[in-house]
């Protein structure tokens, strides 16, 4: 067995893409927690020969948390050089010859995901992180880029081995870059194929691409065209393969040159572990890879379970691979393997180092691809160290991560041959014990209160013992067997039993045979034979003589107890320690001095040591000795450590030596019969836990430690020999704070108040065990989960959890008691005096009950009168420092409960705890008090907390009045609808105020879901509309036709469609219509305007545009009539001539004003569109007088607004051949219609009329060229007669004559069209309507004249009333009088106002003409007689010969005998002379 240190390290940090490295030579290196561990692998490490040729030599130790990237430099010449990257957001460069960092850098903001020491460039290290940003850092110029390629997390990269500026980055959604470092980080190939996380890329060690013969046509699954960018074959991208790894379970091989795919390798999945996986079950994967420099047709992978494939490139097709350790058993790893690194030895050897989650690093030989040797690791706190006392060097230890590792230290050909058991564990591993006698037979107890019994030697589980402690498991002890398991015979019972103690502060006592049976409490036992009344102490450590005699039992207030079988009869209590007992040893029994063997060594959370000699109080006769003795001097004391103890062990080699294990991070080996400290170990890099003296060798103690480290180590190599004190001590705590920190998240802490023996067990490692799938595995992604610190320790020993949540401490009720309570001892003393002798004393004298009075604190343990008189002191002091609300307990706790209400509800200080205790003084008093505690929080405007409280006494009605009063609507309706009868009108009321607000704020939706609340669909309906816009009104209407009110339905809808008209939205308005048979007319109005529009439109008279027009308006073949009747039968479904009937009927009923020149176009043109929808639906039932009727209102309409444009598109769409057929419809020529017939006759004249004219004052004589002229003004009627009728020199001058280039056949048509037109002109020359239109012209004129008056006359009155100045005003008056009257009257009319009889007397004889007209004459308008006049002799002018003489004459008499009023007088005058 060799003389040389071991490390059993924590285990390599898991999921991280590179994390481990290696460097020719024989060094490797791993990151674990927060450092790095290196091992030294080869001829150089020194190993013992015969034994696996590595040893751990050190550690990098400098990051704060975990360590996710470490590197090595791969440049000849500075192999000594790594980097690390960590959580901390630093990347460190690190010798490792000095173990010192270099420099570091942190630029990224964000967790460091990957990182590479580039294998071209000597300084330059490449690091990767979670938002995606890569930082290139130059070591010896200390220069840094950054580059932003991809918001994407980053999972893995690779420098390339051939380029200098190639990195190839893997994210986490699966796709991988190549970039260009040289070209601010430039993407030369996007390479799409995976679709998972990317756990690693090699890229192929040789470059160019003639090392693998892939025929990529047949092998590619993937399509053709390149990924990412195309471009030119530079030297850059020319040739090299590469390799990924993904989650997805395949690898890729990559063509750089081609940027794409060329061959998938998919994992296969293995039997293993006694049967095959499921392959639909998605295992948790890591694929890392590792492409041998000197095998570039092999690939080596990671696989499902642990296993390595090394794959044959040149045979793709046929996936084949070849397994690692296919001949040996067991040699593989058990769970996935993170990490895979070459090492090439000084013997040149090529081997493989893997890291895995079984927490194993196991060496693969290339040449064979056997495993060569595997280095255990921990994966949480070392806790306990235990050597079998029956197999030599078999050293069990209890670890964190749930599994006991029994280590065959003796082993010859492996230093570390490690078991591990896990099997039933499922926690961590606090306590072990080995039976004194029985091979394998190994006691193990957890940290959630668990023990077993584990036989080492076969692969069953453990037996678990039914009993379980609350609490972790501190220690186990094996002891003879006490009652009542001693009481069976002596076959019957076991020779020893189990004794466990737990934290909860019971000794259990287990029957190895029975661990299915009732473990029994040894404090019954202790009770019942030393006839204890008191409460017995916490136990918290158990410890057994070896001759099996005597049990000594440590305490948690520091007290040591010994008790002597059979019955544990109690001989001697120590009173050393203060503070709670972590650990008690026995002197071995083997010694030269037989007396040593009653030496018990002992170690607290104090940081002394001490020895007891029990050697005469155990041999003395015990029948003699009455009552226990009580130690209070040690035999030795062994000071030295800075902080507690946690464990010692005596030496089996020596007399009196003993080593202890202490939270000052150092293990210290005393000479304890000399109290002389002899070596000093430092070694660990966290808090001592536990300590062992190797069984075989003298100088050899192993040590275990929260920094999940066991350290074998000899004594004679210590250079220190005590404990670090003072600025050493300081340095040990800075490496311990170095540790990682606590992640408060992982666990709550316990909120008991039970002792915390070492508090060690609240560290969290690992999560669940799986008792299916093999050793503790935690699901934190990141880490092992490392344990975190321990709690702060407090003087009691005791863990508190309030010290540990800083929250704010509630407020003392009794602070002035308290108060009295810390101070001085001397008074706390006399204060124990005074109380005796009151308790004890029959009667009190004055001078005790003074001191009463004094001391009225002391009320608390005496009589209650003294009691009252301490809490009305107490009570007095609260409200003079301003809080009543504890002066209220106080006296509730005295139980005045209504003197509290009356006094609080005055002051205005009753709180909700207060009412609620309020019931105990009665049920009047609780209604009183709520009341007044409502009106209290309306004072302070807390009306729905006031309501709240009156309706916990059912007053609803007031509650409801109160919120309604306070404007809180929506809270009174939810109360009166829960509380209240349905048809209360409380509620009905609540509705419509509501509404009535919301309507008037304008928040209109809200206002009708509370009118339909109230049940006044009406009014919803109404409110909804208010607004006015289109999808209001729809709303509003459908809401109306719901609640089955027709009438306004439809007259929203209505109203909805007439908006969206507006918008020219046509499918719309269609949509809205149809939500009421009643609207069926309307809808036909409303197509028929559509289909208008649509018409007017396609021949540019319209200017807005329409973009949604019905599907049936698109066609526009045939007359338009025709059209309309056909889309009316085919979307409207109208055939017979009943449904015409009624459609007509119900479009009668409506009427719309006449039109003014001041009519919007789109209002014009609907009601234009309802008289012709009448007119078509009229000549549909063959009512032709009313179709006459309703076309001449549609004409006049048009004629009323000045619309010339619309008029003549009526008449052509209307009218195209003229009047003559209806003149057949109408049959009997003297029938009533001839009046109406002849209007509209005359209005299609005159409107041909002023085209033909229009054509002769313009250059083009096309019809559509006229139209589009008089569209272009569509001025009123009086506008054209005064711009068209001007003088006839005007009109001669201009360029009235046809053109002499143009072509006599259009002349020859132009004159034959005119004669044809112009002979029916004389229709118009009606002399009737010359006379009655003359008439009125006249009225019109006399009552503007009169109107004139009256507003002179006003205009006077105020001028006087507001200045002097009479003349001035009459002759501004004459003035404006006279620009007021129109400029083409004669000077001589201006100068002769006439007379208010005259011109009653002219008002008086028009009216009595008009009423002599028939009333046919009267109802129908007539286009204006004289203005056709004009036309024709304007007409006549430009085109001698085109009006017939007998025309030209009566036109000039209508124009002398009816000339007469103001507007005409001029034009009469230049025709008629």
């Amino acid at each position: 067995m060799g003389q040389d240190p071991r490390t059993l390290p924590p285990s390599p940090n898991w999921y991280c893409a590179r994390c481990s490295d290696a460097v020719p030579g024989g060094l490797f290196g791993f990151a674990a927690r927060t450092s790095v561990f290196l091992v030294r692998v080869g001829p150089s490490a020194g190993a013992i020969p015969g034994t696996p040729p590595f040893r751990v030599i050190g550690e990098l130790v400098g990051h704060t948390e975990r360590v996710s990237g470490f590197t090595f430099s791969h440049h000849p010449g500075q192999y000594n050089l790594c980097a690390t990257s960590s959580d901390d957001g630093t990347v460190k460069i690190w010798d490792v010859e000095t173990k010192a960092v270099v420099t570091e850098h942190a630029l990224h903001q964000h967790t460091i995901s990957a990182l590479h020491w580039s294998p071209q460039v000597k300084d330059l290290i490449v690091s990767g992180d979670e938002k995606g940003v890569v930082f290139c850092y130059w070591l010896n110029r200390n220069d840094s880029q950054h580059h932003f390629i991809e918001p994407r997390t980053i999972f893995c990269l690779t420098c390339s081995p051939h380029h200098e500026d190639l990195v190839a980055i893997g994210y986490k959604d699966g796709i991988v870059v190549i970039i260009d470092i040289s070209k601010k980080g430039e993407v030369i190939h996007r390479l799409r194929g995976h679709d998972d996380e990317i756990h690693s890329i090699a890229w192929c060690p040789l470059p160019g691409e003639d090392c693998l013969s892939i025929n990529q046509e047949e092998n590619s699954e993937e399509p053709e065209i390149p990924n990412g960018k195309v471009i030119e074959q530079t030297p850059v991208t020319k040739g090299c393969y590469l390799a990924t790894g993904s989650k997805d379970q395949t690898i890729r091989i990559w063509s750089c040159s081609r940027g794409r795919g060329v061959m998938i390798l998919k994992l296969p999945f293995l039997k293993r572990r006694g049967g095959g996986i499921d392959p639909t079950v998605k295992e948790r994967l890591w694929l890392t890879l590792h492409w041998p420099k000197d095998q570039p047709t092999q690939l080596v992978s990671s696989c499902f379970g642990g296993e390595l494939l090394l794959w044959d490139l040149t045979q793709s097709w046929r996936r084949k691979y070849t397994l690692f350790s296919a001949s040996s058993e067991g040699q593989n790893h058990s769970r996935i393997v993170f990490n895979l690194c070459p090492l090439q030895t000084e013997d040149d050897k090529q081997l493989l180092l893997s890291t895995s989650m079984d927490r194993d690093v196991k060496c693969w030989d290339m040449a064979t691809l056997e495993c060569c040797w595997t280095l255990p690791s921990l994966g949480g706190f070392a806790y306990k160290l235990a050597f079998s006392p029956v197999d030599m060097g078999c050293l069990a230890i209890g670890v964190g991560d749930g599994m006991i590792r029994v280590w065959n230290t003796l082993s010859i050909k492996n230093n570390y041959d490690v078991k591990n058991f896990w099997q039933g564990v499922k926690s961590k591993v606090t306590a072990l014990c080995w039976h004194p006698a029985k091979e394998g037979c190994l006691a193990f107890g957890t940290d959630d209160g668990k023990v077993g019994l584990y036989d080492t030697y076969s692969n069953k589980p453990p037996q678990i013992s039914s009993t379980y402690h609350k609490k972790t498991v501190y220690t186990l002890a094996w002891g003879p067997p006490l009652p009542p398991i001693s009481l069976g015979g002596e076959g019957d019972r076991p020779s020893l039993t189990l004794y466990s103690c737990g934290g909860e502060g019971i000794v259990l006592q287990h029957n190895p045979w029975k661990l299915g049976g009732e473990a029994y409490d040894i404090n019954k036992l202790i009770r019942d034979t030393n006839s204890i009344k008191y409460k017995l102490p916490v136990h918290t450590e158990i410890s057994w003589k070896a001759d099996g005699k005597i049990m000594a039992l440590g305490n948690e207030d520091g007290s040591i107890e010994i008790f002597q079988v059979p019955n544990l009869k109690l001989i001697c209590t120590i009173q050393q320690h203060h503070k709670l007992v972590n650990t008690i040893s026995w002197h071995h029994e083997h010694g030269s001095q037989p007396e040593l063997s009653y030496l018990m060594a002992s170690g607290s959370n104090n940081a002394i040591i001490y020895v007891h000699n029990l050697k005469t109080v155990i041999e003395s006769n015990p029948e003699t000795q009455v009552t226990p003795v009580t130690i209070t001097e040690p035999y030795r004391t062994l000071s030295g450590h800075t902080a507690k103890i946690t464990s010692v062990a005596w030496s089996p080699h020596h007399d009196g030596r003993l080593v202890s294990a202490s939270y000052d991070g150092t293990a210290q080996v005393w000479d304890t019969l000399r109290e002389e400290p002899l070596c000093n170990f430092r070694g660990h890099r966290g808090r001592l836990l536990c300590v062992a003296w190797s069984p075989l060798d003298p100088d050899c103690i192993y040590s275990g430690a929260d920094d999940f480290c066991v350290y074998k180590w000899l004594t004679s190599m210590q250079e220190h020999s005590r404990p670090p004190q003072g600025k050493k001590s300081i340095e040990l705590e800075k490496k311990r704070l170095s540790q990682p920190k606590p992640k408060p998240k992982k666990k709550k802490k316990p909120t008991s108040r039970a002792p915390v023996k070492q508090e060690v067990y609240d560290g969290n490692e690992d999560e669940s065990i799986r008792e299916s799938s093999g050793p503790v595995e935690n699901g934190v992604s990141d880490q092992e989960g490392e344990e975190e610190a321990r709690e702060p320790e407090f003087p009691s020993g005791v863990a508190s959890v309030e010290s540990l949540t800083k929250k704010r401490k509630a407020r003392s009720m009794l602070p002035l008691t308290t108060s009295l309570d810390h101070r001085s001892k001397e008074e706390l003393h006399q204060d124990c005096l005074v109380l005796a002798t009151a308790k004890h004393s029959k009667e009190l004298n004055k001078e005790v009950s003074a001191d009463l009075e004094e001391r009225f604190h002391l009320g608390l343990f005496t009589d209650r009168g003294a009691l009252y008189r301490m809490i009305e002191v107490e009570g007095k002091g609260h409200l003079e420092n301003g809080h009543p609300e504890l002066f209220h307990q106080l006296m509730l706790w005295k139980g005045d409960l209504k003197g509290v209400l009356q006094t609080a509800a005055e002051r205005g200080e009753l709180t909700d705890s207060l009412v609620a205790m309020a019931p105990v003084a009665g049920y009047h008093v609780w209604l009183w008090a709520v009341e007044a505690f409502a009106k209290q929080l309306c004072f302070q405007d807390q009306y729905v907390k006031a309501a709240s409280h009156l309706l916990s006494i059912h007053k609803v009605y007031e509650a409801v009045e109160l919120l309604k009063s306070n404007h809180f609507y929506r809270e009174a309706i939810a109360v009166a609808k829960a509380r209240l009868r349905p048809e209360d009108p409380i509620l009905k009321d609540l509705y419509l105020t509501w509404g009535a607000i919301l309507e008037k704020d304008g928040h209109y939706a809200v206002a009708a879901k509370c009118y339909l609340g109230a049940a006044c669909a009406y009014d919803a309906a109404k409110v909804l509309s208010k607004k006015g816009d289109a999808a209001s009104l729809k709303t509003a209407a459908e809401l109306a036709s719901i609640v089955g009110e027709n009438e306004l339905s439809s007259s929203l809808a209505l109203r909805c469609a007439q908006e969206l008209l507006l918008a020219r939205n046509w499918v719309g308005a269609q949509e809205a219509l149809k939500l009421h048979e009643s609207l069926k007319g309307q809808r036909l109005v409303f197509c028929l305007l559509e289909l208008l529009s649509k018409h007017l439109e396609e021949r540019q008279l319209l200017e807005a545009k329409s973009s949604s027009y019905n599907t049936w308006a698109t066609g526009t073949a045939g007359p338009f009539v025709e059209r309309v009747t056909a889309i009316w039968k085919s979307t409207f479904s109208l055939e017979s001539p009943e449904q015409y009937q009624a459609a007509l009927q119900q479009l009668q009923s409506i009427k719309y004003p006449s039109a003014t020149n001041n009519t919007p176009s789109k209002q014009l043109l609907l009601h234009i569109c309802h008289d012709l929808t009448l007119a078509v639906l009229s000549q549909q039932v063959a009512s032709w007088d009313a179709a006459v009727e309703a076309l001449l209102r549609a004409v006049v309409r048009s004629y009323d607004s000045g619309n010339f444009t619309i008029m003549q598109e009526v008449h052509s769409a209307f009218l195209p051949e003229g009047c003559d057929h209806l003149k057949h419809k109408l049959g009997e020529p003297q029938s009533l219609i001839t009046p109406a017939f002849k209007s509209l006759e005359a209005f299609f004249i005159y409107g041909h009329l002023y085209e033909f004219w229009w054509s002769l004052s313009r250059h083009c004589p096309k019809s559509s060229v006229w139209v589009r002229a008089a569209h272009r003004r569509t001025a009123s009627v009086e506008q054209s007669q005064q711009i068209n009728n001007a003088t006839p020199e005007e009109t001669d001058s201009g360029d009235s004559q046809p053109e002499p280039n143009r072509p006599p056949e259009l002349d020859v048509r132009l004159t034959e069209e005119s004669k044809q037109m112009l002979i029916t002109c004389k229709e118009l020359f009606s002399e009737k309507h010359a006379s009655l239109q003359n008439s009125q012209r006249t009225v019109a004129e006399v009552q503007e004249t009169l109107a004139e008056m009256i507003r002179q006359h006003q205009k006077s009155q105020v001028c006087k009333s507001t200045t002097n100045g009479p003349d001035k005003n009459e002759s501004e008056q004459a003035a404006e009088q006279s620009l007021s009257s129109p400029q083409n009257e004669c000077k001589e009319e201006k100068n002769q106002p006439l007379s208010l009889p005259e011109l009653t007397k002219r008002l008086t004889e028009a009216n009595e003409k008009i009423a002599k007209f028939p009333e046919s004459v009267k109802i129908w308008p007539f286009p204006d007689v004289l203005e056709c006049c004009l036309i024709l002799l304007h007409i006549g002018s430009q085109c001698p010969g085109s009006v017939t003489q007998d025309m030209q004459q009566q036109a000039q008499e209508l124009l002398q005998k009816y000339g007469n009023t103001k507007v005409y007088k001029r034009y009469c005058e230049t025709f008629c002379t």
